[in-house]
């Protein structure tokens, strides 16, 4: 499967508006917003639990990035609430699920594959820190191929998105203007490395995740699948 599998290309998904499609796991929902590959997938995925849902033990041979958007997540590590922030690096595994259902945002196959370093942030006991006029940030992660960060921008600040290689934005609260369209919540934006263009926030502003520099080469299917 290829979705907005075009890496030169602007892409935008109102995720809320699009239907939930069932997984191969019963109570396990998707919302896919770009896909490499069929179930073994380059994938960007919001994924829903009902309560009670689990999947078998697995290894992420590529990697896993997820940031909790509701409920809480649980696996043998712990249990992650909502703003949890985790990267579940190559070659580990676990078994998820959610005893109370929860909804995350999920990326698969997107890690250097000689990456080991897990990641474990709760976002709600971090301060955001000054970043300029109207902008605020919250580090949480950091390498030599990407930045991640949240952000909120005060209503009415213009943001330069410029001089990256990629952008991806997923709005947490609030929303946005961007080439002649409004971001709402849950709304995904990508943007090809080199593409400049200028953001505006809403009038409640906004909260974002935002994941920039990670496209500087063309991504590919996985070779595994």
């Amino acid at each position: 499967m290829n979705l907005n599998a075009d890496f030169t290309k602007r892409a935008l998904v109102h995720s809320s508006d699009e239907p939930w499609v069932a997984s191969p796991m019963a109570g396990v929902d998707r919302r896919m917003l770009d896909r490499v590959g069929d179930e073994v997938a380059r994938a960007t995925t919001i994924v829903r639990y009902a309560p009670g849902s689990a999947f078998s033990s697995h290894v992420h041979t590529g990697g896993e990035e997820f940031l909790v958007l509701d409920g809480v997540f649980q696996d043998e590590h712990g249990d992650f609430p909502s703003g949890s922030y985790i990267r579940n690096p190559p070659e580990s595994f676990h078994t998820p699920g959610s005893e109370s259902g929860c909804t995350i945002l999920v990326k698969l196959w997107q890690f250097d594959m000689a990456d080991r370093t897990h990641v474990r942030v709760d976002t709600g006991k971090m301060r955001f820190l000054f970043q300029g006029e109207g902008v605020e940030v919250m580090p949480l992660f950091a390498d030599g191929r990407e930045d991640v960060v949240l952000e909120r921008w005060a209503p009415g600040t213009e943001v330069q998105l410029a001089g990256h290689d990629g952008v991806e934005i997923f709005v947490l609260d609030g929303g946005f203007a961007e080439g002649g369209d409004t971001l709402k919540v849950e709304s995904w934006l990508r943007l090809p490395k080199g593409h400049s263009t200028t953001a505006v926030a809403g009038s409640e502003g906004a909260k974002l995740w935002i994941k920039r520099n990670h496209l500087a080469e063309t991504p590919t299917a996985p070779s595994a699948a």
